[in-house]
């Protein structure tokens, strides 16, 4: 039975145990020593199947037919609308010359190859083939390489549909050592983003360094702010769709209408039985869902910037009025018809999102998570020689005399 609260604090991050730290620590360190036979050993171990790491042509092939066309058609019209949005990203480089003699920019650049993990084991996720690769497409990305645990036809049809230029039937803390080491069949990425379990997030929290990352990914949730007007089956509805994610997500309303709170509490009764995964939704809601009671939608936006949410649904009268109140969130949805359903599949932004309250100072996965800059500088001789007494005081006030001598040097 989920709570009615006053009050709510987010409970703390539970970090990495030793035991699942030295796990994973392993498993990254032999798949560096031994390659392909470490990814094979462990694909044999958690599946029980022996297949070709990298997956064939014949075999997309064979997956788009199995979806049928009405399915393609679903996933290229969710793809235009992420594409149209993620355009609205690019950026461009820039050069400065104030005069005659200076020239400075910056050069905006596509990683040349990145990894997306795409999660399986409890379900299939061609969404997340859909935001993760086409950002790096637009980005301009030579390579996009997609490891998943559970190559199904979904998977392959948004594999196509997104433009990835490569799949390999590869899961867990092994796919990452992968990605970030490089195996006979695999090659060597530059960035490693998308979602995984335990195992793959404390992988990624490892191999960075060798590589970039997109985020260490906490458990997905939900806050909904709402008022009395609010429909209670569409905020229950929207909060099992949270829940029914994994045991360990948590979906929160926050109210100033405790008669919308016992009859959303109600309406989350009636239909989890209706749910596919509700023994996983119920473990959810039982655990970590709650109900709080607010005086004032203003405090509730106040609390929603403070919990900083993955999610935020904003169901009260005037709601883009308190919409731009929001500093805090992933993702904001506006409206009782904007349910966060509709940003994990279709409307265009990301559903990459920062979670546990990152938020306040991390974004949504972006086309700039797959470029880099490079800044370039050009002087000619006689500005050097105006602007070089200014550089030797500084230099010299840092105790750094072979910086200041290589400007004195070219002044001789």
């Amino acid at each position: 039975m989920i709570r009615i609260l006053k009050e709510y604090t987010r409970p703390e991050a539970k970090s990495a145990g030793k035991a699942l730290i030295d796990t994973v620590s392993e498993i990254l360190a032999d798949v560096k020593a031994n390659g392909d036979d470490a990814l094979k050993k462990y694909e044999l171990k958690f599946t029980g199947k022996d297949l070709p790491l990298r997956v064939s042509e014949e075999e997309i092939t064979e997956g788009v037919k199995a979806v049928g066309k009405e399915y393609i058609e679903a996933l290229e019209r969710s793809a235009e609308n992420i594409r149209e949005f993620h355009a609205k990203q690019v950026i461009k480089g820039f050069m400065i010359s104030p005069r005659e003699g200076i020239i400075t920019g910056e050069k905006v650049i596509p990683l040349d190859r990145v990894g997306i993990y795409v999660p399986g084991g409890k379900a299939s996720y061609p969404s997340t083939v859909l935001m993760n690769v086409i950002p790096a497409k637009t980005a301009g990305c030579k390579e996009i390489l997609i490891a998943s645990p559970s190559i199904t036809p979904e998977i392959l049809a948004a594999s196509k549909v997104s433009g990835a230029t490569g799949i390999y039937r590869m899961g867990g803390a092994q796919a990452i050592g992968a990605f970030a080491y490089g195996t006979e069949s695999v090659p060597k990425v530059d960035k490693i983003t998308g979602p995984g379990n335990v195992y793959v997030a404390e992988a990624k929290r490892q191999v960075f360094g060798a590589v970039d990352i997109d985020m260490i990914a906490g458990p997905s949730e939900i806050l909904i702010v709402a008022d009395e007007t609010a429909n209670p089956k569409y905020i229950a509805s929207d909060m099992l769709a949270q829940s029914e994610h994994d045991e360990n997500a948590s979906a929160i309303l926050a109210t100033t209408s405790e008669k919308l709170a016992r009859e959303v509490q109600g309406e989350i009764e009636r239909q989890i039985a209706e749910l596919s995964r509700h023994d996983i939704a119920r473990a959810s809601i039982d655990n970590n869902g709650a109900i709080i009671l607010v005086p004032a939608i203003d405090e509730a936006i106040d609390f929603a910037n403070e919990y900083a949410p993955e999610h935020l649904e904003i169901c009260v009268k005037k709601a883009f009025d308190y919409a731009e109140s929001v500093r805090n969130a992933g993702s904001v949805f506006i409206g009782e018809y904007s349910p966060e359903a509709l940003g994990d599949y279709y409307a265009g932004c990301n559903h990459t999102l920062p979670t546990m309250g990152t938020a306040k100072f991390s974004s949504p996965l972006s086309v700039l998570d797959f470029v880099k800059t490079s800044q370039y500088i050009y002087y000619s001789r006689e500005e050097l020689m105006s602007v070089s007494g200014d550089i030797e005081k500084i230099a010299n006030s840092e105790g750094l005399t072979g910086h200041a001598r290589s400007i004195a040097v070219r002044r001789k």
